[in-house]
């Protein structure tokens, strides 16, 4: 599933309890909240698990660790190009990759 920049303004799937916001001018710099599926099954920690380039061909994969906040989990990244693909896990490593799709942020200009 797509996400897109929105001429900077960020993205929204209310269905997946996901949101990009950008917080930089060039809107490399994102910050991905989740609200999604592991939270509501009562997850006590999330991860969210990136990597960058093509959507089938993750490069530069790390999980991050994602803090507690009162809109869901939050991480901020630097994106390493103009797209980000995603996906998130907990800590009994149970996975929400949108059916095995995951997620892709792309900054359009």
């Amino acid at each position: 599933m797509y996400l897109s920049s929105h001429r900077g303004e960020g993205d929204y799937l209310p269905w997946a309890g996901i949101k990009v916001e950008p917080v930089s001018a060039g809107g490399n710099d994102v910050r991905i909240i989740y609200d999604g599926l592991l939270v509501k099954s009562g997850a006590q920690q999330v991860y969210m698990h990136s990597g960058f380039g093509k959507r089938r061909s993750w490069e530069n994969v790390y999980d991050h660790r994602m803090e507690p906040t009162g809109r869901g989990w939050e991480k901020t990244l630097n994106m390493e190009n103009k797209q980000v693909n995603f996906c998130f896990k907990d800590s009994a490593n149970n996975w929400d990759n949108n059916r095995g799709e995951n997620w892709t942020y792309v900054v359009t200009d």
